[in-house]
């Protein structure tokens, strides 16, 4: 008797390890939780000049699909970016959806990369795809991180062997008025 107790224990704490979620799927989790809200950001780190400065900036996860996650990026008036996260046998991708205000797809577009590993359940680094080396020369040596905890998103990018670096943090414990469609969506 005690053996079988023993064996049951056992299997029972070895379920309860198999069980235990990765950190891309906490991640993934964390981030529906915010489903259908926006939230305002400001430029934590970049340039003086950059063009976003001194525009409003407003994230809105507005899709959340099972295994898709699509994030309209408002800098100002401008509705043409939108990230879209997929995941897929526990990595999680990152693409940037560029559009015109006719909502036809930029010359640049469809850039980004994927996870070399499940990551952790509050960050996830994004380095440079093929796609986006051929895309992009200059971009080869981007890498890109997303961070999502109870109070805020950042989304950052650093370009390796330069001094470039941008950083725009959402504060997601106020959520504003959901913006209009970005360009080539329909209300």
């Amino acid at each position: 008797m005690k053996n079988y107790i023993l064996t049951v224990s056992l299997f029972a704490t070895l379920s309860l390890f198999a069980q235990e979620k990765s950190g891309a799927q906490q991640f993934w989790e964390t981030l529906k939780t915010h489903c259908g809200k926006s939230f305002e950001g400001e430029i934590t780190e970049g340039p003086a000049n950059d063009d976003f400065r001194g525009k409003r900036l407003v994230m809105h996860v507005r899709s959340c699909e099972d295994n898709r996650i699509r994030i309209p990026f408002f800098v100002g008036d401008d509705k043409s970016r939108t990230w879209v996260l997929t995941l897929k046998n526990d990595r999680i991708t990152l693409k940037h959806d560029h559009r015109h205000e006719d909502g036809s797809e930029d010359k640049v577009t469809q850039y980004g990369g994927t996870t070399s590993n499940s990551g952790l359940p509050k960050i996830q680094f994004f380095p440079a795809d093929q796609e986006t080396s051929d895309l992009i020369g200059y971009a080869s040596t981007n890498v890109w991180w997303i961070t999502v905890d109870e109070t805020s998103f950042t989304y950052n990018l650093r370009r390796i062997g330069s001094d470039r670096v941008f950083s725009v943090k959402f504060d997601l414990t106020k959520s504003v008025e959901n913006p209009s469609a970005p360009w080539g969506w329909k209300d």
